[in-house]
């Protein structure tokens, strides 16, 4: 990260900026350096809109020259997707020694640290749902910078979430925490200080004050809980043994040793100075400038005592130099070293992405091991199933979201067994993605149940006045109390906007009026009454009242019941009868199926075989083709005409069925058409159909040429080339060059306008003329019709011929 920082292209450049620079190097494949990503997806991560990224974060990567960027237009022309590759990250690769080159495991573990500070959250559509970062919620003015310094703070974090501060005199106004911070992000101490404040707002970062034996306010600290959660470790561990931290290799740092991001050396001169600090006026706080003693390393294996066996100071520590985690760390274990130092061992301090180490598999399994040789080094026996409902969990669950909800109740975290924690976490996440269904955007659940926790304290007093912090929390803590008829009212408040809610409002405006109604009654009925008498009597009358409404309310539920079974009723009769239509329109498709062909007689056609079908089509076809040829070409008026035009497009058809098929004979295998009729006659169907339904298409745009010559499409055609250049833009040059060309347009649509209404009427006309004469035939028998037709007197060319 600080390489990346330091790129001499990104000085000037703002927090948004260099923090997207951040999380592209940590979405970087390994294999190709390139990462594909929309506008708005790193928008979202960065917690910026899709337009400012688009308009000022891509150019700023641009201008940089520490990113190369490649960009996809969206539909109105803006950056969509990009393709960018973080160049200094590219060219570090191969290079021995270089901080930017990293392994592959070396990016997971980088892109799961950004995901736990920072991740967006995103919702699966397989209703997974995948919850935001810490900070992942935190979106709009600021949003870039509050990520960057939580994120440059993380990794200034040691395990003890404790953040080194930085040295020498600061401001006196601002504070030593409040210069770190502006040191990391190289801002000014007041910016620094907001960003802080913000921080804290979120509760992501403490400033703790200690204090000495005589109650004095002593050096302060600058914490991450989050990072001391994913070591198995809680702030107040760290700041309850404040004053003994001196002893313990990782405290031996001073605050002014270093400024922040600097790693502190193993061997350093004695810093003691020969007067008090506090008395230097640009100190900001009663910080001791000075240790009493250098670093060591922190592989030193602790000395003690061998006779000092009771769980003293520094006692049952193993190599890591770590305090016990509770009180009752050493309890029910052996008083050898190495037993107690494998009992004090958190079993939550296995890793994390923000510990920067790889995933491991979890430490669940291992706390069984743990807890039983205790038991043993113990001595007593215990009931089966006891160890595992003692398995205690000292720190928060690793879960971001959980870690954000139970925050304010750490303290009462810390006193439940293992088979309550289990619960309680399983309550909180259930009631997390409860809440996330009621907020319009994700990722606000963990917060609002942690607003809800701490009303909850607020009105019991603390965590010191909770006796039972198991069915507290269980019932009272994470359970909603809603006031109303609303399922997002929580004590009068509305969960997804935060204001007061409305339905509530209501219900105690009805309330109060009902009971002015009441007292004006009683006041009307009897005037004489004293104020007690008037208040017991009014009393009366509202409990009256109340148990009317509480009938009404159990007659209007056994309704809503009834109606309710009436509607499952109807639903299953539903159900019922479109499952019997189902399975009759089932049962009648396997009857149609199974009937014969009914003009070849094939079994199992389904009344129609493929041949017959393809057979009928081309009929309806070729007759079809001949209506369009005799539309657009022949005289409506004379019958003989017409009946030319349209043996002509018949004969026309065949022709091209015959010659269609011969082509079909000659790329396919004749003999396997011999050895199957069946098969030879539906082939030559189909190609018979395919060729009428060709001819169809060429008939018609046959018929709509030639009518679109006509006089009528002309006329058309010339109206609609004056009208066009009459239009008031083409007035001033009607016959310039796009005149012309808009007028041309007009005139053609026109022209086929024209001869599309021209067929369509030839056509009608030709269909009446059809189905009169059809009519005829069958109204009039045909030996009427010879009688009729011997009777007709012969002209004299017809006579000669029936004489010779």
């Amino acid at each position: 990260m600080r390489a990346l920082l330091d790129v001499a292209g990104l000085d000037g450049a703002s927090d948004a900026v260099r923090l997207a620079v951040l999380v592209l190097a940590s979405r970087t494949p390994s294999e190709t350096g390139v990462v594909e990503i929309r506008t708005s997806e790193l928008g979202r991560w960065i917690g910026m809109s899709a337009s400012y990224t688009a308009s000022d974060v891509v150019s700023g990567l641009r201008r940089s020259g520490v990113v190369s960027v490649e960009t996809a237009e969206g539909d109105y022309g803006q950056d969509d997707g990009l393709r960018c590759k973080v160049l200094p990250l590219w060219a570090a690769q191969d290079v021995v020694g270089h901080p930017l080159n990293l392994a592959k495991k070396e990016y997971a573990t980088l892109q799961r640290l950004v995901e736990a500070v920072m991740a967006p959250g995103w919702k699966h559509r397989d209703g997974r749902v995948t919850p935001a970062g810490l900070i992942g919620t935190r979106t709009g003015r600021g949003a870039a910078t509050d990520r960057l310094a939580l994120l440059l703070l993380v990794l200034e974090a040691r395990e003890t979430g404790r953040v080194r501060q930085c040295g020498g005199a600061v401001d006196t106004k601002r504070g030593r925490a409040a210069a770190t911070v502006a040191r990391l992000l190289g801002c000014t101490a007041s910016a620094g200080e907001r960003v802080l404040e913000r921080l804290e707002d979120r509760e992501l970062v403490l400033r703790v004050r200690l204090k000495t034996a005589s109650g004095l306010a002593n050096r302060s600290r600058l914490m991450v809980p989050a990072v001391a959660a994913a070591h198995g470790r809680t702030v107040g561990d760290d700041v309850q043994e404040g004053r003994a931290e001196a002893l313990e290799p990782e405290f031996s740092d001073p605050d002014d040793a270093a400024g922040p991001g600097e790693a502190p050396e193993l061997e350093t001169e004695p810093q003691v100075s020969g007067g008090p600090v506090t008395d230097v006026a640009d100190v900001a706080e009663p910080d001791v400038a000075a240790a009493l003693h250098t670093d060591h390393p922190h592989l030193v294996t602790p000395v003690s005592s061998p006779a000092l066996s009771g769980g003293f100071s520094g006692e049952g520590r193993g190599s890591e130099g770590r305090r016990p985690e509770r009180a009752c760390a050493g309890e029910d274990q052996a008083v050898d070293g190495e037993d107690a130092a494998a009992g004090s061992v958190s079993p939550m301090a296995g890793g994390g992405p923000l510990r920067g180490e790889k995933p491991k598999e979890s430490s669940v399994d291992e706390r069984g091991g743990q807890c039983a040789a205790g038991a043993g080094a113990g001595g007593r026996p215990k009931a089966v199933g006891w160890d595992k409902a003692q398995q205690q969990r000292v720190g928060l669950p690793v879960r971001p979201a959980l870690q954000v909800a139970l925050g304010p109740v750490a303290g009462l975290w810390g006193r439940l067994s293992g088979w309550q924690q289990d619960q309680v976490q399983a309550a909180a996440e259930a009631e997390i993605k409860r809440l996330e269904g009621l907020l319009e955007h994700q990722g606000g659940g963990p917060r609002l149940l942690a607003d809800r926790i701490t009303d909850r304290l607020k009105e019991t007093g603390g965590e010191a006045l909770v006796d039972k912090p198991y069915g507290w929390l269980i019932r009272r803590g994470l359970v909603q109390r809603q006031a109303c008829t609303d399922r997002r009212c929580d004590d009068g408040i509305r969960l997804d906007t935060g204001a007061d809610c409305e339905m509530c409002g209501n219900v105690i405006h009805v309330r109060r009026a009902r009971r002015a109604k009441l007292a004006a009654q009683i006041d009307r009925e009897l005037p004489g009454l004293s104020d007690s008498e008037r208040r017991r009597v009014l009393e009366e009358r509202l409990r009256e009242q109340v148990a009317i409404e509480a009938e009404d309310l159990v007659w209007r539920h056994e309704q809503a019941r009834a109606e309710q079974a009436r509607r499952d009723a109807a639903r299953a009769a539903a159900w019922e009868r479109a499952e019997r239509e189902r399975q009759e329109a089932a049962a009648a498709e396997a009857v149609r199926q199974a009937l014969p062909c009914e003009d070849c007689g094939r079994d199992q056609a389904a009344g129609l075989c493929e041949a017959c079908d393809h057979r009928r089509q081309t009929e309806t076809l070729i007759g079809e083709a001949g209506l369009l040829a005799a539309a657009g070409s022949a005289d409506l008026s004379d019958p003989g005409d017409v009946a030319a035009a349209t043996a002509g497009a018949r004969t026309a058809i065949g022709s091209g069925i015959a010659a269609a098929w011969q082509e079909f004979l000659q790329i396919t295998d004749v003999a396997a058409l011999e050895a199957d009729p069946e098969v030879a006659r539906d082939a030559y169907a189909f190609t018979a159909f395919e060729t009428a339904r060709q001819a169809v298409q060429e008939c018609q745009a046959t018929a709509l040429a030639m009518l679109g010559r006509t006089q009528e499409a002309e006329a058309e055609a010339r109206r609609a080339f004056k009208a066009e250049q009459g239009r008031p833009w083409f007035q001033h040059n009607p016959t310039g060059a796009d005149a012309v060309a808009a007028a041309t347009k007009a005139a053609d649509a026109a022209r086929e306008r024209v001869a599309g209404y021209l067929l369509a009427t030839r056509l009608e006309q030709l269909r009446e003329h059809i189905t009169h004469h059809t009519e005829l035939a069958a109204a009039v028998p045909w030996t009427d019709r010879l009688a009729e037709l011997a009777a007709r007197p012969l002209d004299g060319g017809m006579a000669e011929t029936v004489i010779a």
